[in-house]
C-alpha cells in the first residue's frame, strides 16, 4: 500500500508535475536567462506570509536539491507588527510547507500607522531596508524577493500612467546602500494566476499584506479595492478583453526599448537630452 504522502510532499510534487509548465520551467527560465544565481551564492529568500513569498521558497529549495551547482539558502521572515493570528498563519504555513524560516522582529506597523501621505511606499522602502540589513549580518550577498510576472506589468504600467516614467522592475538590482548585496527576482516570467493556481490545488491559505491599508480591497466585492496597484490589476483585465497578449506585449516592451525614439533618458540619476545632440 502506497504512503500517503505529506501536504509539503503534494506541494512540492505539484510544482514539478502538475505545474511544471507555468511555475517551475518559467521559473528557471527567469534563473538562466537573466543569470540570478551562481555557485556558492547564500540566498536570503524575503518571506511575507503571501502566496507569492511562500511559493518563491518551494521553488527555491527544489531548485537547491536539483541543480548542480551549490548555493546555500535562508529563509527569512521579518515580522512588521503583524496581528498574533496573522503571525500564528505564517508560523503554521511554513511548518506545514517544511520551511525552516528565521523571523526578526521590528515596528514598521507602528511607524508608517503615522503617516497619512505614502505610507506603502514608506513600508516598502522600510522592509528592504531591514531585509538588507538582516541578510548581510546573516552572511548572504543576495535577498530573493518574489516579484512576479504580473507585478513587473502592473509596475510598468503604474509608472507611465501615474509616475509620468517610463520604467520597469528590473530581475536583478546591485544595492547602493549595502555594497556586495544583490535583489533578485527569480519569479519574473511566473504569472501570477499559475500561482494562485498553485494556491488553490494545495488548499492553502495565506497572508495578505496584514496591515489597515488593505481592508479596502479586501472589503471590495470586485476584488480590486482603491489602490494603484489593483487599479492596474482591473484596467489590465479589462484590456485583456479585447487583447490577450496585452501583458505580454508590455512585458516585451520592457526588453525592447528602442532608445533612439526617446526625448531623454535618466542613467544614474542625471538627466540626458537626445534633443541636445539633435541641435548641435
Amino acid at each position: 500500500m502506497a504512503r500517503e504522502l505529506t501536504p509539503c510532499e503534494v506541494a512540492e510534487r505539484s510544482i514539478i508535475k502538475k505545474y511544471r509548465k507555468t511555475l517551475w520551467n518559467p521559473f528557471i527560465a527567469a534563473v538562466k536567462r537573466y543569470e540570478l544565481i551562481a555557485p556558492g551564492d547564500k540566498i536570503a529568500v524575503c518571506i511575507s506570509g503571501g502566496k507569492d513569498s511562500v511559493l518563491l521558497a518551494k521553488l527555491m529549495q527544489e531548485l537547491q536539491h536539483h541543480t548542480d551547482q551549490p548555493f546555500e539558502l535562508v529563509f527569512m521572515v521579518m515580522d512588521p507588527g503583524y496581528a498574533p493570528e496573522n503571525r500564528q498563519l505564517l508560523e503554521e504555513n511554513a511548518a506545514k510547507l517544511e520551511i525552516p524560516v528565521t523571523i526578526f522582529n521590528s515596528d514598521i506597523f507602528d511607524v508608517t500607522v503615522q503617516v497619512d501621505k505614502n505610507p506603502c511606499y514608506l513600508c516598502a522602502r522600510m522592509r528592504r531596508g531591514f531585509l538588507y540589513a538582516k541578510a548581510q549580518e546573516l552572511g548572504c550577498n543576495k535577498i530573493a524577493l518574489g516579484h512576479h510576472f504580473s507585478d513587473v506589468v502592473e509596475t510598468t504600467l503604474m509608472a507611465l500612467l501615474y509616475g509620468a516614467q517610463i520604467q520597469a522592475m528590473p530581475p536583478k538590482l546591485h544595492s547602493k546602500n549595502f555594497p556586495g548585496m544583490e535583489l533578485i527576482r527569480p519569479l519574473y516570467c511566473v504569472h501570477e494566476d499559475a500561482v494562485i493556481a498553485w494556491k488553490n490545488y494545495n488548499q492553502l491559505r495565506f497572508l495578505q499584506c496584514a496591515c489597515r491599508f488593505t481592508e479596502a480591497r479586501d472589503a471590495a466585492e470586485d476584488g480590486v479595492g482603491h489602490s494603484k496597484r489593483q487599479e492596474m490589476k482591473f484596467l489590465l483585465r479589462e484590456m485583456k478583453k479585447t487583447n490577450p497578449n496585452v501583458e505580454k506585449s508590455i512585458f516585451a516592451a520592457i526588453h525592447g526599448v528602442q532608445l533612439d525614439t526617446m526625448v531623454g533618458v535618466k542613467f544614474r540619476g542625471r538627466e540626458y537630452s537626445f534633443l541636445d545632440y539633435y541641435d548641435q
